[in-house]
């Protein structure tokens, strides 16, 4: 086994991995013992699908499964988030560049590949009991934080029959590659190109849902006026979308996946001690809150979040 005391730790995600890096071989250890399934073999295999539809994603350098690692191709520590953090730096431009990238991956139809155990691994679609339980997770974690018992039990009933009312309304059927977890946070720039990571969890989904994790994302604050650009430019890239389904869509996945987020948030908090996220979830609200206004759909949804969290939705 390698010896990981000579190795740089560096700063992890939410997830079960840990990270090394290694200077000498310009490379990057991902040391994954939970979930090593999804964060070493699966994160592989994705790469692999994203690298040869020309998308720049790290290389596997070497792999011990057994030992609980691989190693891939290091992209430095620049992200697209610490780029969009500067003030100097044109937004626009920016986003402009990160929406090429994700037409790029749209345009993916491999969902089989061979992962390095020789086995072929097969993306999965994401269907609407997966969008569901993620949702489901703001039941689970935040709302016994804040409710009473008997209120979260009502508050639970509610929710759930609303959450798959939205869902029976999405327009755009599952045959788009989703990464999943599509942020600037996951966006690296190297040798003045984006590099994709963080790309295990990606599914065959709808269409809308990178965008609306790109353009909501709870953790890079940006103008509801750079929000709409955004949006633009990418239905204007992909004219074959219809303008009102697609928008319809964009809005249920955004206000679904904020949801989760708050709920994933809380668990990070409770279950990992991992209170650092627990700061975002005002932001997270304000996502909800900006998105829940724009169509009747919502009005069931906004009304029961209302009464129960008034602090949030206005």
């Amino acid at each position: 086994m390698k010896s990981f005391a000579k190795l740089k730790k560096i700063k992890g995600d939410a997830s079960f991995r840990e990270f090394y890096r290694n200077r000498e071989n310009k490379s990057i250890i991902v040391i994954s013992k939970k979930e090593k399934l999804k964060n070493l073999l699966i994160y592989d295999a994705i790469n692999k699908i994203l690298i040869k539809n020309k998308i720049l994603a790290p290389n596997l350098l070497s792999e011990n499964y057994i030992k609980n690692y691989i190693e891939i191709n290091d992209f430095g520590d620049q992200t697209l988030f610490q780029i969009l953090k500067n003030k100097k730096n044109n937004k626009y431009v920016i986003f402009k560049k990160i929406i090429k990238i994700l037409n790029k991956i749209q345009l993916i139809k491999d969902k089989k590949v061979k992962n390095f155990k020789n086995n072929l691994y097969k993306v999965q679609e994401y269907n609407n009991k997966i969008l569901f339980d993620e949702t489901k997770l703001f039941c689970d974690w935040y709302v016994p934080k804040i409710l009473s018992k008997s209120k979260s039990i009502q508050f639970k009933k509610k929710f759930k029959l609303e959450i798959k009312k939205l869902l029976s309304k999405l327009n755009y059927k599952n045959v788009t590659f989703v990464h999943r977890d599509f942020h600037v946070s996951n966006l690296m720039y190297h040798n003045k190109k984006i590099a994709v990571i963080d790309s295990q969890d990606a599914l065959i989904g709808n269409i809308a849902y990178d965008l609306a994790s790109l353009i909501d994302d709870v953790r890079l604050k940006t103008p509801n006026k750079l929000k709409d650009k955004v949006f633009r430019f990418y239905v204007k890239t992909n004219q074959k979308i219809d303008l009102e389904k697609f928008k319809k869509d964009f809005e249920i996945l955004s206000v679904l996946r904020n949801l989760k987020i708050i709920g994933i948030f809380m668990r990070l908090a409770v279950r990992d001690n991992k209170k650092k996220y627990l700061k975002l979830i005002p932001y997270a609200w304000e996502l909800i809150n900006h998105r829940i206004k724009e169509q009747n759909e919502f009005n069931n949804l906004m009304l029961l979040l209302k009464i129960n969290f008034p602090k949030f939705i206005r």
